[in-house]
C-alpha cells in the first residue's frame, strides 16, 4: 500500500492557488476591524510585520517539502525529523486545527451572504462542505481546477478593489482624516500592537498548507518555493493595501465594530458603478475567498491521515486510494468531521483557539530543518535550501514562541489537550507497530547514540523518484564515460580497478595510487548491489573535480568476492557470484547532492527488470552508453558524405551552428574516443554523440534525419 503514490497533477499555478486561497478568508474579510480596535491605525503595520514574521517558516517549509515531497506535509517532516511520537502529535493536531479553520471559513461566508440573502448559515456551510469533499474525492486535478477559478476570481477583484481604493484615498487629505479619527498611531501602546500581530498572523498560516500536497506537485524543487513566495507576496500586498484603505476611509466607531469592513469601505469608493455592482464584487470576492480556504483545507487536511496511515500510526484503511486515485477514506473522514463540528460546536471560538497549535507546529518545522541538516543524512537533498541557516530557523522559532504567548492561556490549554490525546494514542495504538526513528537519532549518533538507518534508505528512494535536476550534467558525464566491454578472462576485479583508475587519473588529475586506495579502502562505501548481476561503486573526493563515470560489461560474468559488497545493501541469499555490469562514479564532495542524484538515477535504471537483457544484448559500446542515457536528450550521428550529415565533414566544432544548449560530448573515430574542443576538425565516418534539451535533439534529428543514426532510440531501462 505504501508504494502507491498520488498522481503528480499539480503545476505552479495549482500550487499558487492552494497556498494563496488558504490565506484569504477571515484574515481580510472579518478581522481588520477587530485588529484595529486593539491597536488603531497601526493595524496596517501589524499586517506588514505579520507577513514578515511568516517568512522564516515559509523558507523552512519550502526546504523540507523539496527534500521530502510526501503526502502529509508538516506531519511527515516532523515524524522523519523528530520521530513518530512527535509525528503523531503533529499529524493529529494539524488535522484538527486545519479542519476547524476550514469549517470556520464556511461559517464566515454567512456575514457576506447575509448582505443580500437571509439564509440559515449552518445548512449552507454543510452543503458546501459536502460539495468540496466530493470534488476532492473525484481528483486533485479537479479540486485544483476549482481552486484556480476561485483564486483567480479573488485576486482579480481584490486587485481592482485596491486600485480603486487607493485612487479614492489620495483624492483628499487622508492625513486630516487620521488626525481627526485617531489621537495616536498605537491606540493601546505596544501591548495592543503585538496583540494585533498575533491575531492577524494566523491569516498567513494557510501558506504552509501546500506542503501536504507536495507528493502531487510536478517539479516540486521549482514549483513549491516559487508558489509560496508568490503567494506570500500577493497576500502581504493585498492585506496591507486593503487595510490601509479601510483605515483611511472608515470612521473609527464604524470600523472597530464592523464584521464586513471590506464591503463597507467598498461601497464608499465604488459607488460610481451601476446599482450594487461594487457590493456584488466584494461579496463575490469574499465568497471566493472563504470557499477557496475551505476547498484547500479539505484537500490539505485529507493528506494528514493518508500519510499517518502509510506509517501505521492510524488504521491502514485511511491510507487507501479510491477509484480516482485520491485518498478516499481520509477525505470522507475529513469531510465528515467538518460536518460534525458545524452541527455541534461554536466553530469560530474553537478555530481561534486552534491557531495556537498551528504556531507550535511552525516552531517545530523550523527545528526540523536544523535536525535534518545536522543529521548529515546523505539522502537529504532539498531542491531549495533556506538561506542564512540556522539564523532564519532560530528567528522563526522565536517568532512562534512570542506569538504563542500573545494568544492567551485558554489557547495553551487547548494545545496541551491535543498533545496529551496524541501521546495517549501513540502509546496505546501505534508504538508497537512502528519501528523507525527520526533524524534526531542521527544527530545523537555523533555522541555515540543509536541511529535509524531505514531513514537513509527512505530518503534515497525519494531521490530516485524525484530524478535528476536540470542543472545536473548527467548526459555529459555518461557521454564521455569510459566503456569497457570485455570477457572475464581479460580482467579480474583488481585489474578492473587498475584500468578504471588509469582512466580517472587522465580525466581528473588525481593520482592513480590515491584512486586505487580509495576503491579498495574498507572505510569507503563498498559495491552497491543492484539486482543480482549489477553493481555500483561511488566515491567522493575532497578535490574540486568534475564527475566522471566508467562502465564495464562482462557478458560471461566476472567473479567478485562477497567482501567487496556493502552488507546493508546486498543480501547473500539474493546474490549471484558473477557480475555482468559494474559502474564507477566519482565526484567532488563539494557537489555531494549532484553526486547522489546521479547515483540514484543510475540505480533507478539498473534496477529496472528489463535492464539485464538489454545490457547483454547491446551490440557495441554506443549501445551500452545509450542504455544509460535519457534518449530524448541524446543522439548519435554518423558523418557520411552521401547523407545529410555530410555537410559537417571538414568543419571545426566552433563553426557548427547547433542549438544553444546542445553539446558534442564525444567523437568516435576509427574505434578511438576523442573528447572534442573548439578546433577539432570533423572527418568522414566520425560518430558524434550529442546531448541537449529534448526540443534541441528533435531539431538536430530533423536536420540530419537519415540513416546517419548509428543506433535506434529506445527508452532507457
Amino acid at each position: 500500500m505504501s508504494e502507491i503514490r498520488l498522481k503528480k497533477n499539480l503545476r505552479l499555478f495549482d500550487v499558487y492557488a492552494i497556498s494563496t486561497g488558504a490565506m484569504f478568508s477571515s484574515g481580510f474579510f472579518l478581522l481588520p476591524g477587530l485588529a484595529a480596535a486593539m491597536t488603531g491605525p497601526s493595524v496596517v503595520l501589524a499586517y506588514l510585520v505579520a507577513g514578515f514574521m511568516m517568512y522564516p517558516t515559509m523558507l523552512s517549509v519550502a526546504e523540507l517539502a523539496t527534500a521530502m515531497p510526501r503526502a502529509g506535509g508538516a506531519y511527515y517532516f516532523i515524524d522523519r525529523s523528530l520521530g513518530p511520537l512527535f509525528g503523531t502529535i503533529g499529524g493529529i493536531g494539524s488535522w484538527f486545527a486545519l479542519i476547524f479553520k476550514s469549517a470556520f471559513a464556511l461559517i464566515g461566508m454567512g456575514a457576506y451572504i447575509a448582505l443580500f440573502i437571509d439564509v440559515p448559515i449552518t445548512p449552507v456551510a454543510i452543503g458546501l462542505t459536502l460539495t468540496f469533499g466530493f470534488t476532492n474525492i473525484i481528483g486533485s486535478k479537479e479540486a485544483g481546477w476549482l481552486q484556480k477559478v476561485l483564486v483567480a476570481t479573488l485576486v482579480l477583484i481584490l486587485t481592482f478593489y485596491a486600485i480603486q481604493g487607493l485612487t479614492s484615498v489620495f483624492q483628499y487629505d487622508f492625513f486630516t482624516h487620521l488626525r481627526e479619527e485617531y489621537d495616536v498611531l498605537f491606540l493601546n501602546g505596544t501591548t495592543g500592537f503585538f496583540g494585533s500581530i498575533g491575531l492577524v498572523f494566523v491569516s498567513y498560516a494557510g501558506l504552509t498548507k501546500v506542503a501536504s500536497v507536495a507528493e502531487e506537485v510536478r517539479d516540486p524543487d521549482r514549483n513549491i518555493p516559487l508558489a509560496m513566495i508568490y503567494s506570500l507576496a500577493t497576500a502581504t500586498i493585498i492585506y496591507v493595501i486593503g487595510v490601509f484603505i479601510m483605515v483611511s476611509l472608515l470612521e473609527k466607531e464604524v470600523f472597530f465594530s464592523d464584521l464586513t469592513p471590506v464591503a463597507t469601505a467598498g461601497e464608499l469608493f465604488m459607488n460610481w458603478l451601476p446599482g450594487k455592482t461594487g457590493l456584488i464584487l466584494v461579496v463575490t470576492a469574499a465568497i471566493a475567498a472563504f470557499a477557496s480556504t475551505a476547498n484547500a483545507g479539505i484537500m490539505s487536511a485529507a493528506r494528514y491521515p493518508l500519510g499517518m496511515a502509510r506509517d501505521k500510526l492510524i488504521p491502514a484503511y485511511f491510507g487507501k486510494l479510491g477509484k480516482f486515485q485520491t485518498p478516499f477514506y481520509a477525505t470522507v473522514a475529513t469531510t465528515g468531521l467538518m460536518v460534525f463540528l458545524l452541527l455541534m460546536f461554536n466553530v469560530e471560538s474553537v478555530a481561534k483557539i486552534a491557531s495556537t497549535f498551528q504556531l507550535m507546529l511552525f516552531g517545530l518545522l523550523n527545528i526540523c530543518v536544523i535536525v535534518m541538516r545536522e543529521s548529515e543524512l546523505k539522502g537529504y537533498d532539498p531542491g531549495f535550501r533556506s538561506p542564512y541557516y540556522p539564523w532564519v530557523q532560530i528567528t522563526g522559532l522565536l517568532f512562534s514562541l512570542f506569538l504563542i504567548i500573545e494568544m492567551g492561556f485558554l489557547s495553551l490549554i487547548f494545545t496541551f489537550l491535543i498533545i496529551g490525546a496524541s501521546i495517549f494514542w501513540y502509546f496505546s495504538y501505534a508504538k508497537d507497530k512502528v519501528k523507525r526513528e527520526g533524524a534526531m537519532f542521527h544527530v545523537y549518533s555523533k555522541l555515540g547514540q543509536r541511529r535509524y538507518d531505514g531513514l537513509e534508505m527512505e530518503l534515497w528512494n525519494m531521490m530516485k523518484e524525484r530524478g535528476l535536476r536540470a542543472e545536473d550534467p548527467y548526459e555529459r558525464v555518461i557521454s564521455r564515460a569510459l566503456i569497457l566491454d570485455a570477457g572475464a578472462e581479460e580482467y579480474d576485479y583488481g585489474q578492473l580497478l587498475e584500468k578504471v583508475s588509469e582512466h580517472f587519473t587522465r580525466r581528473t588529475g588525481l593520482k592513480k595510487k590515491s584512486l586505487m586506495k580509495a576503491f579498495q579502502d574498507e572505510k569507503e562505501e563498498g559495491l552497491i548491489a543492484i539486482g543480482k548481476t549489477t553493481a555500483l561503486k561511488h566515491i567522493r573526493f575532497e578535490e574540486d573535480i568534475d564527475s566522471e563515470v566508467a562502465i564495464a560489461r562482462f557478458k560471461e560474468g566476472i567473479p567478485v568476492k562477497f567482501g567487496y559488497f556493502e552488507l546493508f545493501k546486498a543480501k547473500k541469499r539474493n546474490w549471484h557470484k558473477k557480475l555482468h555490469a559494474v559502474i564507477f562514479l566519482i565526484s567532488s564532495k563539494k557537489h555531494s547532492g549532484q553526486h547522489l542524484r546521479m547515483l540514484a538515477h543510475l540505480a533507478e535504471i539498473l534496477d529496472n527488470e528489463n535492464f539485464p537483457k538489454r545490457w547483454l544484448d547491446a551490440e557495441d559500446e554506443n549501445a551500452l552508453r545509450q542504455i544509460l542515457l535519457r534518449d530524448e536528450r541524446f543522439i548519435n550521428i554518423l558523418l557520411e558524405e552521401s547523407k545529410p550529415s555530410g555537410v559537417l565533414i571538414g568543419k571545426m566544432i566552433q563553426e557548427l551552428r547547433l542549438p544553444q544548449k546542445s553539446l558534442i560530448t564525444v567523437i568516435k573515430r576509427q574505434g578511438k574516443i576523442i573528447f572534442p574542443h573548439g578546433n577539432s576538425v570533423l572527418k568522414a565516418k566520425d560518430e558524434l554523440s550529442i546531448i541537449g534539451e529534448k526540443q534541441e535533439i528533435d531539431e538536430i534529428r530533423s536536420q540530419y534525419q537519415d540513416a546517419s543514426f548509428s543506433t535506434e532510440e529506445k527508452a532507457p531501462g
